[in-house]
């Protein structure tokens, strides 16, 4: 064979052993075991996009100020028995994480309550099962009813009777439903009455209590939906309302609190003073000459009330 054509047969012979091996270097890459893709994964987390570290509510113990609850949004109760310093979740074995609030019964401050279901107006929030209580100071728990309101705003109790209190469900975020209003229990949890509603896109955004009588109470009553593009807030029905038989009948106060629509209604009473009540509204008019948001207060248990400052956030914090 001649001298060059020999060198050409040597050459391919050699190209093709090593682009076979090539090929067989590509497929062995090109087509790893299962157990090598698996191995190589990371885990990241992909949801729910809610917030734990959002704070719902916090309460103490009136007997030892030491001890403190703490309600978050989705990442369950956490229990203080030292100021803060160190806590502790005492509701992991729940089936409900977001909670909306956390009361020390006043009447025996081992008893206490949780409303589960976070009532803020992000898209992000949870719902939750509805009432939870405590004989033992968060040690273990017995759910006890209002699991179709989803959301629960606030929870008092009565100052006397450990049996008593009353839960303000704002309901659903997503939809309309009934399962929303003031309701009220006699027997601690057995059963529910509902004693405030107005209508199904209408819930209870707060309620307190008169601690020197336990038969007057103030609710905030706040019409809202969320749809996947936008969010309404505020309606007709909503306001704030007064009973002084415990519940059984209301009467919605209107002289010097904003006319028309209302939104997000959040309320606190002076424990040395009851008489004297206010509340952080949301009205119509924002950002215009008829602006009725902000702060009122009632020095007369209600009969009027005098707006004291225009503060007011958006209804997603309050």
């Amino acid at each position: 064979m001649h001298e060059m054509n020999k060198g050409i047969w040597s050459y391919s012979k050699w190209a093709a052993v090593f682009a076979m091996a090539a090929l067989v270097f590509v497929q062995a890459v090109a087509q790893p075991s299962l157990d090598q893709v698996v191995r190589g994964l990371r885990f990241r987390s992909i949801g729910p996009a809610v917030m734990s570290g959002r704070i719902s509510d916090i309460d103490v113990d009136p007997r030892n100020t030491a001890v403190i609850y703490v309600a978050t949004a989705s990442g369950g109760v956490w229990k203080s028995t030292n100021g803060g310093v160190s806590w502790r979740p005492i509701t992991d074995e729940l089936d409900a994480a977001s909670m909306g609030d956390v009361t020390v019964s006043a009447a025996n401050p081992d008893i206490v309550w949780v409303g589960s279901g976070e009532p803020n107006n992000r898209n992000s929030v949870a719902w939750g099962r509805g009432v939870y209580v405590s004989k033992d100071g968060g040690q273990t728990w017995q759910h006890v009813g209002l699991a179709e309101t989803q959301q629960i705003a606030r929870i008092v109790t009565h100052p006397k009777d450990p049996n008593v209190a009353w839960v303000a469900a704002i309901g659903p975020l997503w939809n309309a439903s009934e399962h929303r209003g003031v309701y009220k229990t006699t027997d601690g949890g057995k059963t529910w009455r509902k004693v405030l509603y107005t209508d199904e896109n209408t819930g209870a955004s707060d309620i307190v209590i008169d601690p020197s009588n336990p038969n007057v109470l103030y609710a905030g009553m706040y019409e809202r939906r969320r749809y996947p593009w936008t969010f309404r807030s505020g309606g007709p029905n909503g306001g704030v309302f007064k009973s002084t038989n415990g519940g059984q009948t209301w009467t919605k106060l209107t002289n010097g609190l904003p006319k028309g629509q209302t939104g997000k209604i959040g309320l606190t009473i002076y424990p040395k003073n009851p008489k004297i009540v206010y509340a952080i509204i949301e009205a119509e008019g924002r950002g215009t000459d008829e602006d009725q948001n902000g702060v009122y207060r009632t020095e007369d248990g209600g009969t009027s009330w005098k707006r004291m400052g225009t503060f007011n956030t958006r209804p997603f914090y309050y």
